[in-house]
């Protein structure tokens, strides 16, 4: 749905998505890496887990304060992007636990290790699938936020200010 908004209110509507792709980026892409090569161990994946967690919680709060609708609109898609991401990290969180699972069965302690590294990095994949199909949706809301655009089923489900509507 296009509506009427201002410049500012657009540059306004971008904010969130690039808040989002960022984090994505600082977090998920640069940092989760750099604590598997540091060898800090699986503990260290607890720290871009909370920077995250600390971004989309600021996103969560952040779609629940009303300023103009366009741009809360945006921060709601926000929202709902990173409940995509939430359930990535779910997922992947189920399958640490199989891993850690599955190398406590083991009697031999180095075959237990092998388990632990080889299941664990697989573990990891549906957050980085998560990560990229989440950014590429973000990147595709920064156009509509620019264009002044707002998601159809967004604008049917809160529906906009008969002002803002564009003939």
């Amino acid at each position: 749905m296009k509506i009427q908004a201002t410049a500012i209110e657009r540059k306004q509507a971008q904010n969130p998505h690039n808040l989002f792709v960022g984090g994505v980026f600082a977090f998920d892409l640069l940092m989760t890496p750099a604590v598997l090569g540091l060898k800090i161990g699986m503990i260290g994946l607890l720290i871009p887990l909370i920077c995250s967690g600390s971004l989309l919680a600021y996103i969560y709060l952040r779609s629940r304060k009303q300023t103009s609708w366009f741009v809360d609109m945006h921060w709601r898609l926000s929202w709902n992007r990173s409940r995509l991401l939430l359930l990535g990290y779910a997922i992947s969180a189920f399958l640490v636990l199989i891993a850690w699972l599955l190398s406590m069965l083991s009697s031999d302690p180095h075959m237990a290790s092998i388990i632990w590294t080889a299941l664990t990095r697989i573990a990891l994949m549906p957050t980085l699938i998560f990560v990229l199909f989440t950014s590429v949706l973000e990147a595709g809301a920064i156009a509509q936020a620019t264009n002044g655009e707002v998601p159809d089923k967004l604008a049917a489900k809160y529906p906009p200010p008969a002002e803002l509507i564009k003939p």
